[in-house]
């Protein structure tokens, strides 16, 4: 069984006493494949010092995240371009709107968010979306930005059936972590209703840990029990899930 980690923070200093322990504690669970969102310039040498630790299973995404959209937004945006026409990475994350935590900057994170779908367009890269009470401010920008080869993960996707059917619309999958383990998480109520070749596994670790570690640090071992409730859901197997959420990674990384 091959487990996906299609959103995992494991160069954040949550992980800083037991990094190699804990990749060690998901590749123990089946989880073999590991990509890594950014969050801006600060955090650069920490994710490629993890790529250089563990090469064969990590996988470097670059961009700004939108908390991280301030006042030097431009300079950040300007290194985002510089490392990407430098190496290779897999994905342009990750990106978007957060309202959650500051509505002042929404001008600035839309610029932000529409430059790096354009990089991503630039150079035929998938987009990793942050969205936090922002769903019609990020639809807005990318029914602006939607093309035929523009494709990516809605991460941690919590909205309704129907902000689904319009992010599957946009060519994007849906990445399901600890939330859906939630009991007022609700977005188990309608999974069904939603064919499993739309949907991704993640983490978010150190993040939203699911059920029965909520509260506690999150770590991509812990996406079995993502992997189980999904199986829950569709009333299939892990073995299933797994399968197809893999599949479906491959089809939007290329790897």
């Amino acid at each position: 069984m091959i487990l996906t980690d299609t959103h995992t923070h494991l160069y954040s200093d949550s992980f800083d006493l037991d990094r190699d322990q804990v990749i060690k504690n998901a590749v123990e669970q089946g989880v073999s494949r590991f990509f890594i969102p950014a969050i801006d310039s600060n955090y650069t040498q920490a994710m490629y010092d993890l790529e250089a630790a563990h090469p064969q299973s990590i996988h470097l995404m670059m961009g700004l995240h939108p908390t991280s959209v301030k006042e030097n937004f431009k300079e950040e945006l300007d290194f985002v371009a510089a490392e990407l026409a430098r190496r290779p990475f897999v994905a342009v994350g990750e990106i978007g709107i957060d309202l959650y935590w500051d509505k002042s900057t929404l001008g600035i994170q839309q610029e932000a968010f529409q430059y790096q779908i354009q990089l991503a367009k630039k150079y035929r890269l998938p987009i990793n979306i942050h969205c936090r009470e922002a769903f019609d401010e990020v639809f807005e920008v990318l029914e602006r930005e939607r093309a035929t080869d523009l494709r990516g993960i809605f991460h941690c996707f919590s909205g309704t059936e129907q902000q689904a059917l319009q992010a599957i619309d946009l060519q994007m999958k849906l990445g399901i972590g600890g939330v859906v383990t939630f009991k007022n998480g609700k977005i188990d109520q309608f999974l069904d209703k939603i064919s499993m070749e739309h949907i991704v596994l993640e983490t978010d670790s150190p993040y939203l840990a699911p059920v029965p570690f909520r509260g506690k640090r999150n770590e991509s071992a812990y996406i079995v029990h993502v992997a189980q409730k999904l199986a829950d859901i569709y009333k299939v197997s892990i073995e299933e899930v797994a399968k197809i959420t893999t599949a479906n990674s491959l089809a939007v990384f290329g790897i």
